[in-house]
């Protein structure tokens, strides 16, 4: 294990909590760095812990030089306490927004198909039905509410298919391959003639409940929700209204309010309905693409280059 990018201050030196995942240290010491037991030497922190933000808290207080914190997740609402605490620290924080997002928008995709072409309701048949019910995605209206890496990934697996894409976010600054893009105020408006609206934003106070009962009004009879981002920005009761009544035409949520979904919980059993358990990127794609994020952004500490997946600790992800 090479020590030759450490000097005296114990720069390089990186604490991996929990240590389980051999890939993890690999890819710090291929970058450069070294990883050693936390320690007053810890200066990066790479969290892979299932414990929650407390006891994080408690690992920042006890180590206090540590100034590189790196979160295992894309969304870091788990973190949101600990976040607005540390706002204004000097800390960098940086988590693994972007790196899932291919795997995240292949199953996002696998959703908005197997919806529009009625496979909830035929894969349990048991018997053979034949009908003329059944839609194509070619040509149609997407709206995707969020501008991070899944939409980018997601509008780029959708160009075969011809859609008109509106993308929803913060700003209404452009997204590659989105035919317009626009800020949440005008979520009901982009929401008007959509036929599938994916959601991929990150839980924060502004986007919790935002695809609540204007929005799913707002959609036309018939339209498909799929949410592949955190189940709270849905609202599950106006959600299941909106599935009873037959006008949203089906949903795809491998997330969902609450999480995980008790058995017998009427989303089940919701007409047009597919629950997947949080499972759009598994570990066997995640470990992977979460130690190439480790290996560059142990670099970018060592003072070449950029950290990827920085934090906005204001705005909370």
């Amino acid at each position: 294990m090479t020590t030759s990018s450490v000097d005296g201050t114990g720069r390089g030196t990186i604490a991996i909590v929990s240590d389980v995942e051999p890939r993890f240290a690999t890819a710090v010491v291929d970058a450069g760095g070294v990883v050693e037991p936390l320690s007053g030497d810890t200066r990066g922190l790479v969290w892979t812990s299932p414990s929650g933000e407390d006891e994080l808290e408690r690992v920042l207080a006890a180590y206090p030089a540590i100034s590189w914190v790196q979160l295992p997740w894309a969304g870091v609402d788990a973190f949101s306490g600990l976040l607005r605490r540390h706002a204004g620290d000097g800390r960098t924080w940086t988590s693994a927004k972007g790196s899932y997002a291919g795997p995240v928008a292949e199953h996002a995709l696998m959703l908005a198909l197997a919806l529009l072409r009625e496979l909830p309701r035929r894969v349990r048949a048991g018997r053979w039905a034949h009908d003329e019910l059944g839609r194509t995605l070619h040509g149609t209206h997407v709206v995707l509410v969020g501008g991070g890496g899944i939409t980018v990934e997601l509008l780029r697996l959708l160009e075969p298919f011809g859609v008109r894409a509106t993308v929803v976010r913060r700003t209404d600054a452009a997204v590659p391959g989105a035919g317009r893009t626009v800020t949440s105020v005008g979520l009901v408006d982009a929401l008007a003639d959509a036929d599938v609206v994916f959601v991929t934003a990150a839980l924060t106070d502004g986007t919790r409940g935002m695809i609540g009962r204007d929005a799913f009004a707002a959609m036309p009879h018939g339209a498909v929700l799929v949410n592949v981002a955190r189940g709270a920005i849905v609202d599950t009761d106006a959600l299941l209204t909106a599935l009873g009544s037959g006008r949203l035409g089906g949903a795809g949520l491998d997330v969902t309010d609450p999480e995980p979904l008790p058995p017998r919980h009427p989303l089940w059993t919701a007409p047009n309905c597919i629950v997947t358990p949080h499972v759009a990127d598994t570990d066997a794609m995640t470990v992977p693409l979460f130690a190439e994020r480790i290996g560059r952004n142990t670099r970018a500490f060592l003072g070449d280059g950029a950290f990827e997946g920085v934090i906005d600790l204001e705005a909370g992800y």
